[in-house]
Order: structure tokens, then sequence, then C-alpha cells
């Protein structure tokens, strides 16, 4: 909840980039975002974060891991998905999802989005050792669709009519995934892409006429 504040400011501040993923606006609508993500924790069905700048320690945005999924202990069928064998705050996922990504209009294209991956990858593969990461996208949402392929995640496929988007209408779902043997191929993708020098971008307004 002491995120409640910044992650109001993040969000409000440009909402241009937001048509396809929820994001708090305001604090009121913070809190209640924050609440929501807490509950899930406490279920054992995500593991929310804030993003901070280590540049600045500003609060620019929010990611989690959501959809788990546990394998482990007495075979239950049919299945229940999310529901862990034990304590739920205490129990290791066998896959999970990567996903509920947003981050300020000034932080994109600066890395840090591809480095939180980076580090939420390689705790789901080498600290939970997770068998499959999955993100997904609206099928509408370009940006978000290029940065997932960017990564190396394999697309599955889209998904029609899967549910509805953010905007009211019926959307198609883009599903991208990472399984575990797969994991070292795209660590060196990411950690490639993390090495090599970032051009600074420079506002419009300070351009050459």
């Amino acid at each position: 909840m002491r995120h409640a504040e910044a992650l109001a400011r993040a969000g409000g501040a440009d909402r241009s980039a937001y048509a396809f993923t929820p994001v708090p606006d305001g604090f009121e609508s913070a809190l209640d975002y924050i609440a929501r993500a807490l509950a899930d924790q406490a279920a054992g069905r995500s593991l929310p974060f804030a993003l901070i700048s280590t540049a600045d320690e500003r609060v620019i945005g929010s990611t989690r891991f959501l959809e788990l999924d546990y394998w482990r202990g007495p075979l239950i069928w049919p299945p229940v998905p999310g529901m862990p064998h034990g304590d739920p705050l205490t129990s290791v996922p066998d896959a999970a999802e990567i996903g509920n990504t947003w981050i300020a209009g000034d932080a994109r294209g600066t890395g840090i989005n591809t480095e939180a991956k980076y580090l939420m990858f390689r705790h789901a593969f080498e600290a939970w050792g997770v068998r499959r990461i999955t993100m997904r996208a609206d099928a509408r949402n370009t940006r978000s669709r290029i940065a997932i392929e960017r990564l190396g995640a394999s697309c599955e496929g889209v998904r029609r009519a899967h549910s509805r988007g953010l905007d009211g209408a019926v959307r198609d779902t883009a599903f991208y995934s990472v399984l575990d043997e797969e994991w070292p191929t795209v660590r060196d993708i990411i950690e490639l892409r993390l090495s090599a020098p970032r051009q600074v971008r420079v506002p419009q307004d300070l351009l050459p006429a």
C-alpha cells in the first residue's frame, strides 16, 4: 500500500498507451488496484510488484506473476488451476504467466521493462524451477506483441473471441510462452539486449527545425 500514491502518479501521467491494460487512475483507484492484487497474492493466485527505477527510486509502473499453476502434491481430477497444495504464500508454482504490466510514459523505451522481465524470468526458471512461463496480449495491441516477441518468446497462436477487452469489445488474444528448456537461449537474447548501448531519446521540441 505504500506504493499507492506513486502508482497513482505514474498511471496518471500519460494514459494514451493504456487502451488494452487496466491501469489505476487516481489515488482511490490505486488503493483498490493494490488491494485486489494483494488479495490474489494471499490466495496463491498471483505475485504482484511495483516497478521502480533504481536510478532515482521512482515508481514507474507495475507487473506481476499471475495464473500460477501447481502440479505438485496429490493428484486432483479434474485439476483445479491456481490451487496450491499447502500454504499459498510458500507454495512454489510449476507454471506461471507474466502480465498485467504497465509502465509510465516517460519510462517506455528505457530498457526498464526488459530488465524487469529478465529478473522475473530468472526467478521463475532458476529459483522456482517452473516448466513454462506464459505471456499474452490483446491481438490488437501491437506494441505489447512486438515487445514480447523481442524477448524471444514463441507465439502459440491467437485464440479467437477469447474474452472481453478493456474497451468492452470481444477480443482475440495472442498467446506466447517460454519453456524451461528454452530459457538459456531466451536468457542470452535478453542479456544481449540489456548489454547494448541505449540511444537517448530527444524530445521533439528540442529537435532542429
